[in-house]
């Protein structure tokens, strides 16, 4: 009874620790199931991460001979990136990873929404189909201040929009400094010429 106990217990680690992560969206695609999330969730701004994609066939058998034929997109808002090449997250030789694992690497930099847009083959068959983040899929970006301690530091986009925000007064200050070299030199040209021209008259007068 306790040995039956014992393998029970094995059985469920080893199944745990086979499962795709979750708050994963999982979709049937034709013949394939796709499970899409993030890399690490809760994702945050900028924080490596990235888009995980769990393929497997019609019986639940992972797909680890994809190959190069499909791509992701990252979108957010109006902007995207990609398509980016999907990389094995299985190494079978190593038994590293899980089966039927693929990873493209994403870096957040804005809070919000994002879409990973897949393009291209499963084999012979097309696919084009977009998974978004939601309640009910996998999660939005998040700042980061709320699990920062002791100090929260601002964050990477909110740098980028301050910096952007300062950019009309430095070219303000520096066509101001500009103007000011110019006058400056314009000054020091004049009084230049200002002191040919007196010791010019004192030579004439001297004669």
């Amino acid at each position: 009874m306790h040995k039956i106990h014992a393998l029970a217990v094995a059985l469920v680690l080893s199944a745990a620790l086979a499962a795709p992560a979750m708050a994963h969206e999982q979709r049937k695609v034709g013949a394939y199931e796709m499970t899409v999330g993030w890399t690490d969730e809760p994702p945050y701004v900028g924080y490596k991460n990235g888009v995980q994609l769990f393929l497997n066939d019609a019986a639940g058998k992972p797909v680890n001979d994809l190959g190069d034929t499909l791509k992701v997109e990252v979108r957010a808002g109006s902007q995207t990136m990609g398509p980016l090449p999907l990389n094995p997250g299985y190494d079978p030789e190593a038994h590293l990873g899980v089966p039927g694992e693929y990873l493209a690497p994403v870096i957040p930099t804005r809070p919000g929404n994002y879409a990973f847009h897949f393009t291209g083959k499963i084999r012979n068959q097309t696919v084009d189909e977009t998974f978004t983040t939601s309640e009910k899929t996998f999660d939005p970006v998040a700042d980061p201040a709320a699990i920062e301690f002791p100090a929260k530091d601002p964050a990477v986009g909110e740098l980028a929009m301050r910096i952007e925000r300062l950019g009309p007064r430095i070219d303000a200050a520096q066509a101001a400094a500009a103007h000011l070299r110019t006058l400056a030199f314009a000054g020091i040209v004049l009084g230049a010429a200002g002191l040919l021209l007196g010791l010019s008259s004192r030579r004439r007068g001297n004669r």
